[in-house]
């Protein structure tokens, strides 16, 4: 009887989690319900998908003291001059600026210009090792005037450009890794006039007249839209016009969401929508979830949804490929080419 009993219980609950999860597996749409519960708890998928405290979170930002630890190219020279600075073109940045070994240069929103000052001390200066002002020179495309020094909590002079404190990320391990773009809101890769780095306007001036002209989708408030993207085809925004992504720690069959805790600090989960709103994508990919804390997320093909904190314009694609996890959700519910 204690053998019947249990063979009742499992498949009753082989039939609850049939009847619950509406998504089938991976990229397949299911077309069936709309809303389904995630599997686990938050705690359980912070440790299976790395969000919260560890260091392979997947999103650069989190309660990890060292925010990825002194292991990058970065750390390594932490404390090291700039040599000669450089000026990079990367596809979704424009211009970026890089030390004289090519490392990526960041600077801090929360730092200030005028008078300079760095806000980041202690732990965070583990994660973003200050760049030395010593023997710093500006490069071609750099206006040497705009370089400078600021003296930080421990005695050191940090380099300066455009009167913003100048800082590597300890995660960016080679020449042309610009993993700190975005990492919280308020990291953002150095520009040569001291601004945060952004790609010419269709148009202006260093716009490539050989690129295919993208068409203007004006978004629909509250609904869903595509945006044509010269690079990667197709891609689904939400009502702003802002980019929408998916994680690959995230799952659609079971329902898990991997990104909890600190990652929505950087990546915005998506909220619902109206299906007789949507544009350019079909009805019968969108759906919700419900995650962890009780809130519902958007689903494009059964994955979950998010925007992302580093975009700051509509049509921005900053966030994609990021850390070869995050990539933009195409109108046929896939994810974009990582190229």
């Amino acid at each position: 009887m204690q053998e019947m009993r249990r063979g009742i219980f499992a498949g009753s609950a082989v039939a609850v989690l049939l009847l619950t999860a509406g998504c089938g597996l991976s990229d397949n749409p299911s077309g069936k319900s709309d809303a389904v519960q995630p599997v686990g708890d938050s705690k359980q998928l912070g440790s299976l998908y790395g969000s919260g405290s560890g260091s392979g979170s997947g999103y650069g930002s989190g309660a990890d003291a060292g925010y990825g630890g002194d292991t990058g190219a970065a750390a390594a020279g932490a404390g090291a001059a700039a040599g000669q600075l450089k000026v990079q073109e990367l596809p979704n940045l424009g211009s970026t600026v890089t030390d004289g070994q090519g490392i990526t240069l960041y600077r801090f929103d929360k730092d200030t210009a005028k008078p300079p000052k760095s806000n980041c001390e202690g732990d965070c200066a583990k994660a973003w090792p200050a760049v030395a002002a010593d023997d710093a020179s500006a490069g071609a495309g750099i206006d040497a005037g705009l370089l400078g020094s600021v003296a930080r909590a421990d005695g050191t002079k940090q380099l300066t450009l455009g009167g913003w404190p100048v800082y590597r990320y300890a995660k960016d391990t080679k020449p042309g890794d610009t993993l700190g773009e975005g990492v919280g809101g308020t990291w953002h890769v150095l520009g040569p006039d001291g601004k945060p780095a952004a790609p010419a306007k269709p148009g202006g001036a260093g716009a490539d007249p050989a690129a295919p002209a993208v068409p203007a989708v004006p978004p629909k408030k509250g609904a869903l839209s595509v945006n044509a993207n010269a690079q990667l085809g197709n891609i689904v925004a939400d009502g702003e016009g802002r980019t929408l992504y998916r994680f690959d720690k995230d799952s659609a069959w079971p329902m898990k969401i991997g990104c909890v805790d600190s990652c929505v600090d950087t990546w915005k989960p998506a909220k619902p929508v109206d299906k007789a709103e949507v544009s350019g994508i079909p009805a019968e990919l969108v759906g919700s979830v419900k995650r962890p804390d009780g809130s519902e997320q958007l689903t494009i093909d059964c994955w979950p949804v998010y925007t992302f904190t580093g975009d700051k314009e509509p049509g921005d694609i900053s966030g994609h490929n990021k850390q070869g996890l995050w990539f933009a959700v195409t109108d046929k519910g896939k994810k974009a080419k990582a190229a």
